[in-house]
């Protein structure tokens, strides 16, 4: 769900997720083998021309609609080819960041992981209103920014660090959150998705 006035102004503008049981720790050896499969497959010149694909771009046109520099605030698929690029290969950090990494990288689509048991409701994408903040955090958001809520408030910014409720070593049940633009189909969305789902499925 998008709030009214955000979705009148971002066309295209969604959230979609899937919840998961576990999916957390080292990944087991399979995903690391895929990790590394893709890493044969997602190469330098692969990473150099991305941005002209149709899906990376219409993320690159979203963050400059809100004023993020995507040459500077990196989309999450050239984040994902830029890290490659950097390290080499794509280098395991575990469950759930795993999932999100080959699911990204198959897709170009953004994701991120939640704790499923810290969120309360359904998730939308809205602007904050006064005297809301970040979970943890006492400094207030500047009023109107981008964030992904459940029904308690502001959870995360739409696009920024990951935050208190993102899944780590505890969390029992994980929510992947997606995030679709204009011009982003929603057949990349599902298969996003489902990519990251079957993943952490797979290692339970």
């Amino acid at each position: 769900m998008v709030a009214p006035h955000v979705a009148a102004e971002f066309p295209g503008l969604g959230i979609s997720w899937v919840e998961v049981e576990g999916g957390t720790g080292r990944s087991p050896e399979p995903v690391r083998q895929r990790l590394r499969l893709l890493s044969d497959r997602f190469y330098g010149s692969h990473a150099i021309h991305l941005r002209e694909r149709p899906i990376p771009w219409a993320y690159r046109v979203f963050f400059r609609q809100v004023g993020i520099d995507p040459d500077r605030t990196r989309t999450p698929v050239e984040q994902v080819a830029l890290d490659r690029l950097h390290d080499g290969a794509f280098v395991s950090h575990g469950l759930p960041d795993d999932a999100l990494t080959i699911a990204i990288a198959e897709t170009a689509v953004a994701l991120r992981a939640l704790d499923a048991e810290r969120l309360d409701g359904p998730l939308c994408i809205r602007d904050s209103a006064p005297g809301e903040s970040l979970p943890g955090k006492l400094a207030e958001l500047e009023q109107g920014t981008l964030t992904i809520a459940d029904s308690r408030g502001p959870v995360e910014l739409l696009f920024g660090e990951p935050g208190e409720y993102r899944a780590q070593g505890d969390t029992q049940r994980v929510a992947i959150v997606a995030i679709q633009v204009n011009s982003v189909p929603q057949v990349a969305v599902d298969e996003a998705l489902w990519i990251a789902a079957s993943t952490l499925d797979s290692a339970a």
